[in-house]
């Protein structure tokens, strides 16, 4: 999962974007990077780690120019270590395009071969937002007929990209001279938002990215979502222009957007992802009273931060006490975003503290957004335990994950998820925990889905192992297991 930006404003964008990626920050902490446009030219800054210890005030200096876009990195193909990974990338024909992409391209082996053989390009990394960028090159410059790119041009380029590529895809990528270009994958799996506010000069400014709280934060008023298989092309004196160049678009959001990945504070697609976790949390509620019947619970407690909404409403239709157990330093990563297991286990402690005071003797209900490899987890109800609780029942708000996630989150190895081959009883051993419930997919789906009209299907791949985009096999699958690494 990555965090996205793209500005067109009347003034200099590097602040703007600097700031958008502050509040993106949770989509991704390996890398980041900034390019703006200046007239006909490039600048560009990339590095390693989070945004606040990766620009320097000359970085941000020689960021000129009023069109830009941004990133912050979670390496799901290539390497998490490796800093020429990190976007965005660049190609000098036609034109001179820089590209940012969120989601995970599925057919990556026979794009390589072809981009190769047939197209004649060059790739000098492993990560797939070279190669979309790449297709998206050779589309525009196919399709290029006078002595310059138009918008028709771009969105038939556009179009012959939803044709060659499989997978997740909301990328942004700046053109030279002709200004920003967003464009969305056909089954809108990853996120994106355009906003609009007016400049002091009197010209629209727009924003696209990943969460709507960057708009917000900025002043601009939202537009809309756009739209699975459009394209957005905004020119640098603020004209926006827009096509649909899917031939069967559908609109199927990933699940775990809601779950646990975006900032509560969003909007996506039109679903509030704060009222969709307290939606979560009385479902789970239901589903807790139904199942766990005669299991004494003394108090919730919520893993902190993004499941607080559903433990809160969870406390409150049962009739039990919510209190706050966990310290949360807010200075470590979130773990699930962590590239290695082993960082990932020695951050669990470093991350959260359990307070004696309120464990000690009682009956304890943790509610987690999710269980995904059984780490944090398992070091929690350990937590727990040494603090005194009597017993340990946790509760996920999720569905059990056992399939890997291929459309853009690090899932991709079965044998690494806890409840991949085992019952709910043995992944309770396995956790050290007295009780364990999962959210139903169906209780999932109500909870999502409930008061709106926009969206009435859930991408949820890694519960339920139906994909829903490009061809994903088991021999696709046991090649992802044996050639990326979590």
């Amino acid at each position: 999962m990555c965090g996205i930006v793209g500005i067109v404003s009347s003034e200099p964008v590097n602040q703007q974007i600097y700031d958008s990626l502050l509040l993106l920050q949770h989509r991704g902490q390996d890398s980041t990077g900034i390019a703006t446009l200046d007239g006909d030219f490039f600048h560009m800054v990339k590095a390693r780690g989070q945004v606040r210890e990766a620009y320097r005030t000359r970085d941000m200096r020689s960021l000129l120019g009023n069109v830009g876009l941004g990133h912050v990195r979670y390496a799901t193909k290539g390497s998490a270590a490796a800093e020429q990974e990190a976007q965005p990338f660049y190609v000098g024909a036609p034109y001179g395009i820089i590209l940012v992409h969120n989601g995970n391209l599925t057919n990556t082996r026979e794009l390589t071969a072809d981009l190769y053989n047939v197209d004649r390009r060059h790739l000098n990394t492993h990560s797939d937002t070279e190669l979309l960028l790449n297709v998206l090159a050779n589309e525009l410059q196919a399709g290029i007929t006078g002595l310059s790119l138009d918008k028709r041009q771009v969105f038939d380029a556009v179009a012959r990209v939803h044709e060659r590529v499989e997978g997740s895809y909301a990328a942004i990528a700046l053109i030279a001279g002709y200004g920003l270009l967003a464009f969305r994958d056909p089954y809108g799996i990853r996120p994106l938002v355009l906003g609009r506010r007016t400049g002091g000069n009197g010209q629209d400014e727009w924003v696209v990215a990943s969460e709507s709280l960057v708009l917000e934060s900025g002043g601009y008023e939202v537009v809309r979502d756009v739209e699975p298989g459009e394209a957005i092309l905004i020119s640098p004196d603020g004209w926006m222009y827009s096509q649909q160049c899917a031939t069967d678009p559908r609109l199927v959001p990933c699940a775990f957007e809601y779950v646990y990945l975006a900032r509560p504070d969003s909007v996506l697609d039109g679903i509030s992802v704060y009222d969709a976790r307290l939606r979560l949390g009385d479902v789970l509620a239901e589903e807790i009273a139904e199942r766990l019947q005669g299991v004494d619970i003394d108090v919730v407690m919520p893993i902190p931060d993004s499941a607080r909404p559903s433990a809160m409403q969870v406390a409150q239709k049962l009739g039990i006490e919510y209190r706050e157990g966990f310290f949360k330093n807010r200075y470590v990563g979130r773990t699930f975003i962590m590239p290695g297991q082993a960082v990932r286990k020695k951050s669990v402690r470093q991350k959260l503290n359990a307070m004696s005071v309120e464990f000690k003797g009682k009956n304890v209900l943790i509610v987690d957004d999710s269980i995904v490899r059984g780490t944090t987890s398992r070091e929690i109800v350990e937590m727990a335990r040494a603090a005194g609780a009597k017993s340990v029942t946790f509760a996920s708000a999720a569905p059990p994950v056992v399939y890997p996630h291929v459309y853009g989150i690090n899932m991709p190895s079965r044998k690494e998820l806890i409840a991949h081959g085992r019952t709910t009883d043995e992944i309770a051993a396995e956790m050290g925990a007295d009780h364990l419930i999962y959210m139903s997919v169906e209780g999932m789906n109500r909870a999502i889905l409930a008061g709106q009209d926009r969206v009435t299907e859930l991408e949820q791949s890694c519960f339920t192992g139906e994909y829903i985009a490009g061809n994903v096999s088991e021999e696709y699958l046991s090649w992802v297991e044996a050639t990326q690494e979590s």
